[in-house]
C-alpha cells in the first residue's frame, strides 16, 4: 500500500460508520424500489440519461443526499452541495458561477444539491429559478417537510417531486449486514459475532432510518467483547429509542389526523394504536387531550354528550396526575369515543350559523326579544309581546320566533338518527308540530 492509500485509509477510519458506508453505486443503494426499481420513473431517467431537476421528500435517513450524489455520478455530472441551514444568496451565486465555470472548461453539467431546501426563504428559492430555467445546473433539493407547504410554486413547477419512504426492516437488515461484512469501510475487522435477533432489534429501533441503524450498530460495536456484541449491549444502546414523530411537522399532523379519523370511523383498535404511536414518539399528552375534547364535540356531539364529559375528565386526570395515569385516562376516553354513536350535527350547524352571522351583517335583535330595564325602552317597544315559555303549555311558546326577521325559518341543527339525537329529533319534531298548529290558529 502506498502513502496515498494509507492517508485515504486514515481519513476513512476517522469518519462515522454511517458516512463510511454510504452506497457507492445504485446497486448498493437500499430502499426506494417504488422509484428506482425496474421500469420505475427515476430509474428510467437515469438509464436514458434524461435527468431533470427534482425534489426528494422523505424522512431522515432514507438516503436523499446519497441518492443525489449517485445520480450525478451515474450520469457524469459534477456534484456540488449546499445546506440551506448555513447558505445564503451569496453562496447560491458562488455555486452558479462554479457550475458555469465547470461547463465552460469541461462541458460537464452540474447537479446542485440543496439539503434542507425548505429552510430557504422565498427570495432565496427564487434565486434558483433563472438558472434552473436556462440549464446552468440540475437542481436537486432534499426536504423532510411537505413541499406543497414549504416550497414556492414556481420552484415546484420546475422540479419533479419524488417521495422517499422509510426503509423496511429487511432493507435495514441488509444495510447492517453489509456494514458487518465490509472489511474496508465497515466493521468486518472489528465484529465477528452478533445474534440475528439483536440485528433485528437494532433494525426495529432504527424505525426506518438507515443512518440511525448504523449509528446504533457502531455504538454497540464500540462495546464489543473480543469481537462479540452481547445481547445486553444491544438492548442498552437501543433503550430509549422512540418512533419517528416530528413535533409540529408532517408526521405530527399525519398521526393526529389518523387518530381523529379512527375515532370518527368507530375503530377503537386503530384509535388506540395511533394514540400510542404519538405517546411513544414523545407527543405531549396534554396536546392529545385537547384534541380529544375537540373530537367529542365535532364527531359525537349530542348523539352521546357523555363523550365530552369523559374527554374533559381525561384532560383533568392528565393535568393532575401526569403519566402514566393520565395517559390511561386519555386512552379510556379515546376508546369510549370510538365506540360511541356519532353525530356531526352540532358541528355542521355551528359552521352554518357562523357563516350566516358573518355574511348577513349586524341584523337587529327583534323587539320582543330585547331586554327592557328602563321606562324609555319599554315605551320604544322593547320586550313587548314577549311570551315567557314557562307560562305556556309544555313550557313552549308555540309559534314564537327567535331569529332576526331576515332569517326567519332558518334551520341549522339537524339531529342524526343515532344515539341521544334520536330523542332530540323527536322532541324538535313535536315542537314544530305545535308551531304549525299555532300558525293555523293564527290564520283562522
Amino acid at each position: 500500500m502506498n502513502t496515498g492509500d494509507l492517508f485515504a485509509a486514515d481519513q476513512l477510519a476517522g469518519r462515522p460508520l454511517a458516512d463510511r458506508m454510504r452506497p457507492r453505486s445504485l446497486d448498493e443503494y437500499r430502499g426506494q424500489a417504488h422509484i428506482l426499481g425496474p421500469h420505475k420513473p427515476l430509474r428510467q431517467a437515469i438509464e436514458r440519461n434524461q435527468l431533470h431537476s427534482m425534489i426528494f421528500w422523505g424522512p431522515p435517513g432514507t438516503g436523499k443526499t446519497t441518492l443525489a450524489r449517485l445520480l450525478a455520478n451515474a450520469s457524469g455530472y459534477a456534484f456540488h452541495t449546499l445546506s440551506a441551514v448555513l447558505a445564503g444568496v451569496k453562496d447560491i451565486r458562488a455555486a452558479v458561477e462554479r457550475a458555469r465555470q465547470v461547463k465552460a472548461e469541461t462541458g460537464q453539467g452540474t447537479v446542485l444539491f440543496i439539503d434542507e431546501v425548505h429552510r430557504f426563504n422565498k427570495s432565496q428559492q427564487d434565486a434558483f429559478l433563472p438558472h434552473v430555467e436556462d440549464g446552468t445546473f440540475l437542481f436537486v433539493g432534499a426536504t423532510t417537510e411537505n413541499p406543497s407547504f414549504e416550497l414556492n410554486n414556481a420552484l415546484l413547477s420546475r422540479a419533479r417531486v419524488y417521495v422517499l419512504k422509510s426503509l423496511s426492516e429487511d432493507d435495514l437488515l441488509a444495510v447492517l449486514r453489509h456494514a458487518l461484512e465490509d472489511r474496508e469501510r465497515g466493521l468486518g475487522d472489528q465484529v465477528r459475532e452478533i445474534a440475528d435477533e439483536d440485528l433485528e432489534r437494532i433494525a426495529l429501533a432504527a424505525d426506518g432510518d438507515a443512518r440511525r441503524a448504523l449509528n446504533l450498530l457502531e455504538s454497540a460495536a464500540g462495546l464489543a467483547e473480543d469481537g462479540h456484541i452481547p445481547s445486553e449491549v444491544v438492548k442498552e444502546v437501543c433503550a430509549g429509542q422512540v418512533r419517528r414523530f416530528d413535533k409540529g411537522g408532517e408526521v405530527f399532523y399525519d398521526q393526529i389526523s389518523a387518530l381523529h379519523k379512527s375515532v370518527r370511523g368507530s375503530s377503537p383498535d386503530a384509535a388506540l394504536y395511533w394514540l400510542c404511536r404519538m405517546l411513544d414518539g414523545g407527543c405531549d399528552p396534554l396536546y392529545i387531550a385537547r384534541r380529544v375534547v375537540r373530537m367529542a364535540s365535532e364527531d359525537i356531539g349530542n348523539a352521546d354528550p357523555r363523550a365530552l364529559e369523559l374527554a374533559l375528565n381525561a384532560w383533568q386526570v392528565q393535568e393532575r396526575l401526569g403519566s402514566p395515569e393520565g395517559e390511561l385516562a386519555i386512552a379510556q376516553a379515546v376508546v369510549y369515543m370510538a365506540c360511541a354513536a356519532k353525530s356531526n350535527a352540532v358541528y355542521t350547524a355551528f359552521k352554518a350559523a357562523m357563516k350566516d352571522a358573518r355574511n348577513t351583517g349586524s341584523l337587529e335583535v327583534p323587539l320582543h326579544l330585547r331586554n327592557a330595564p328602563t321606562k324609555l325602552m319599554k315605551e320604544l317597544g322593547y320586550g313587548k309581546a314577549y311570551r315567557y315559555a314557562h307560562d305556556e303549555p309544555e313550557a313552549y311558546a308555540a309559534g314564537e320566533t327567535y331569529l332576526p326577521d331576515e332569517l326567519a325559518g332558518r334551520q341549522y341543527y339537524h339531529p342524526v338518527p343515532r344515539g341521544l339525537e334520536i330523542r332530540i329529533a323527536e322532541k324538535l319534531a313535536r315542537l314544530r308540530e305545535l308551531d304549525e298548529k299555532a300558525g293555523q290558529k293564527g290564520v283562522k
